[in-house]
């Protein structure tokens, strides 16, 4: 059996009003090999880019890995580890309030993702100085720049 590979992966989001222009930021390591990657959109919220950050680093593996993700998202680090997520999926998307989940065409993407990869989730302060989760912010900062003209 070919032993699975460890890969961390850290992401932030950011957005200027909600909604408004928003980005994203990705650091994916993988031994000493590092990869950024980032995005944004003109017309977004804050959840929303932590999302589309998770997504796309889970997104850039190339096959089933372990995974240690590193996130400042209390919304998404709880929405799976306390498994909101999946009752909303279970209820047609409905929260427990009654209300429609948000960025149900998000979470459909994010869901495949969690059962092909083994992820771990690590909640970090934001802007408390961690590395990674302040080089993702500045990634992040300056996607939504970019998309907020």
């Amino acid at each position: 059996m070919i032993p699975i590979k460890t890969v961390e992966i850290f992401t932030d989001g950011a957005c200027s009003g909600n909604p408004g222009p928003g980005g994203y930021g990705v650091v994916l390591r993988f031994g000493s090999v590092e990869k950024e990657l980032s995005g944004g959109d003109r017309a977004t919220t804050n959840n929303r880019m932590e999302l589309l950050g998770v997504i796309t680093g889970l997104s850039a593996l190339k096959e089933p890995c372990k995974v240690i993700l590193t996130t400042d998202s209390k919304y998404v680090v709880d929405s799976i580890t306390k498994g909101w997520v999946y009752g909303w999926k279970k209820k047609g998307w409905i929260k427990s309030d009654k209300k429609p989940a948000l960025n149900v065409d998000l979470w459909e993407q994010l869901l495949p993702l969690l059962e092909k990869h083994d992820v771990t989730f690590n909640w970090v302060k934001g802007h408390a100085g961690h590395p990674e989760n302040e080089r993702c912010d500045r990634l992040a900062v300056e996607q939504r720049d970019i998309h907020s003209k």
